[in-house]
């Protein structure tokens, strides 16, 4: 008999050895999440602590919630869950004290007697499991789901959420005895949580501002929303010095002084996002009125997409982008969402090769990949310094937060004439406007042509909520006030589609008011604009100081669309109403 091949049947025999898994930093480094900078970064942070590597990789900026919640899935092989889009049994929910849930970032999603389903952050993390198990019978299977822990956050503020929560705890403050504290949750002084809880509702329903004014007996709480004023209630004015101070202790204020006008800032986490608040104290005659203003990064560092402009908008936008230097110039009153638009063309321009650099008064809204430096006019630095000095940093792109001198205005130039592109902002009316302003800024004609390249002028109306919003045919009146614009105008693309859009009759919608939009009938803003891409022959007559009408007519030839064009196609879309159109962009002016 031939011997066996020993060597073949062992190779038969022994099975190659198993792959060793990735761990989570190789896997998000494989997919390119991240790089071998940030790990290296990450880890030399978690030295000495027992932060996991993916919350630092957050913490840091180096990767979103939601990526990291992938990886986690793919890494430990569980599912991931979006909160947003399932049913959470609230009964389910209520078992685990909601102090308990929030410090092991989880959320039970269902029980079935056997099996508890549940929401985590990091599956990795036993003791939170453990710590969750005390309140379920013994024994159980827990199914553990991936969520981000941003939309953990957000579900566990949603159900703590009582809408007669600040009303609880107005009555706690006229003397009922306080609810005892639930169990792992700390009892906290009701001006505390009075406190708490006024900021986290208006952070929740989108405000900008804050606004607590004293009257002769009682404290008016006002907020912003979408730019205009709503009351949310009144309160008795025996509870305004106790509210005052811990304002002042959280803004880091004199609470002894009640003269003066004072600044500050603190910071929450809402949500799962650190929301900035800037507070501002001005003396009246009846006490003391304080304005807070919330900086909320979700809703100011958006993309191009997400500012309400069409298609045509953006395309002359990324005309104007492409010029690789002259000024780029946004215009319009305070409010206008001015800053927005540059944040989101700066982000747009971002890249590793291209050094951004800013100046801002005050630095309001922090990113990645762009110097930012605030204006300290009391120690010398203005935007006039401020240019020469970043003019030696070697900037590829310098953003000036506005332009409000004639100093700031020829750095600005100076900068744009030697191969800069610099982006800024100005206030006048309109983009026309613009030039003629620049012009009492001591900028001659001759150097302003050839060197602006574009002058983007906006305001902000707000959206018709479309759960509610009523459409009806147009009156006589408002039908000839729509159509009151030049033939340029009319022949503008996406002009024709949005006057397509209703057949025979026009159409308009109005506001009217639900539980999703508060009852306001609007929700959310968005921008109409008017947008002056500067062409050679747009340069010819702005270099022989050619009237404004001249500049119109011309700018008319090349398409470009009024502001009061851009928002009547937003009404006829029924984005927004007549209204609300009216009320902020001029219609009296058009032909």
């Amino acid at each position: 008999m031939p011997k066996p091949d020993m060597k073949n049947s062992l190779r038969k025999n022994i099975s190659p050895p198993d792959k060793k898994p990735l761990r989570l930093g190789e896997l998000l480094l494989q997919k390119g999440k991240i790089s071998s900078d940030h790990i290296q970064i990450a880890l030399h942070e978690q030295r000495g602590g027992n932060e996991p590597l993916g919350e630092i990789l957050v913490r840091l900026g180096f990767l979103s919630d939601e990526s990291l919640a992938s990886a986690l899935a793919e890494h430990t092989g569980r599912e991931t869950v979006d909160l947003k889009s399932i049913a959470i049994d609230p009964e389910t929910a209520s078992r685990v004290p909601h102090a308990i849930a929030e410090r092991c970032r989880v959320i039970p999603i269902s029980f079935d007697g056997t099996t508890l389903r549940l929401a985590v952050a990091d599956p990795l993390d036993i003791g939170s499991m453990d710590e969750v198990r005390r309140y379920f019978p013994r024994q159980i299977e827990i199914e553990q789901l991936i969520a981000s822990e941003t939309d953990i956050a957000e579900v566990l503020e949603a159900q703590a959420r009582d809408s007669c929560k600040i009303d609880k705890i107005l009555q706690e403050l006229e003397g009922k005895p306080p609810a005892s504290a639930t169990d792992g949750e700390e009892w906290q002084h009701p001006v505390v949580r009075l406190v708490d809880a006024i900021l986290t509702d208006a952070v929740r329903e989108g405000a900008s501002d804050i606004h607590l004014e004293p009257e002769n007996s009682f404290v008016r709480l006002r907020v912003r929303i979408d730019g205009v004023l709503q009351q949310k209630r009144a309160l008795h004015l025996s509870h305004w010095p106790q509210l005052s101070h811990r304002l002042k202790i959280m803004a880091g204020m004199n609470i002894a002084d009640t003269r003066s006008m004072q600044d500050g800032r603190f910071y929450m986490q809402i949500g799962g996002a650190d929301i900035d608040f800037r507070m501002a104290i001005m003396p009246t005659v009846r006490g003391e009125n304080i304005v807070i203003r919330i900086l909320d990064r979700r809703r100011a560092l958006l993309p191009l997409e997400s500012l309400g402009y069409d298609a045509f908008s953006l395309r002359q936008i990324e005309r104007i982008l492409a010029r690789p230097e002259g000024v780029v110039l946004v215009t319009g009153p305070t409010g206008s969402g001015k800053t927005t638009t540059l944040y989101a063309m700066l982000k747009r321009l971002s890249s590793v090769d291209v050094n951004i650099m800013t100046l801002e008064e005050p630095v309001e809204y922090q990113f990645e990949m762009v110097r930012q430096t605030a204006i300290q006019d009391q120690h010398g630095l203005g935007f006039a310094e401020g240019v020469r000095g970043i003019l030696r940093q070697a900037p590829d792109i310098i953003f000036i937060g506005e332009i409000r001198d004639d100093d700031t205005a020829r750095m600005a130039l100076r900068a744009a004439m030697t191969g800069h592109r610099v982006f800024s902002t100005l206030h006048c009316n309109d983009s026309f406007g613009a030039l003629p302003r620049l012009n009492d800024l001591g900028l001659s004609s001759r150097m302003m042509a050839g060197n602006v390249s574009g002058i983007l002028a906006q305001r902000l109306v707000r959206k018709l909520c479309p759960k509610c919003k009523h459409v009806r045919p147009a009156t006589a009146k408002e039908e000839k006030a729509l159509n009151r614009t030049s033939p340029a105008n009319l022949l503008a693309p996406g002009f024709a589609e949005a006057q397509a859009s209703f057949e025979g009759a026009m159409t308009v919608a109005d506001a009217k008011g639900c539980e999703h939009c508060g009852h306001t009938g609007y929700k959310g803003r968005t921008a109409v604009v008017e947008i002056l891409r500067i062409t050679p022959e747009l340069e010819d007559l702005i270099s022989s100081d050619a009237p404004r009408v001249e500049l119109k007519k011309q700018a008319e030839k090349e398409g470009v669309r009024s502001m009061s064009a851009d928002g009547i196609m937003k009404v006829l879309r029924h984005e927004t109403s007549f209204d609300e159109l009216r009320r902020n962009v001029d219609l009296t002016r058009m032909p």
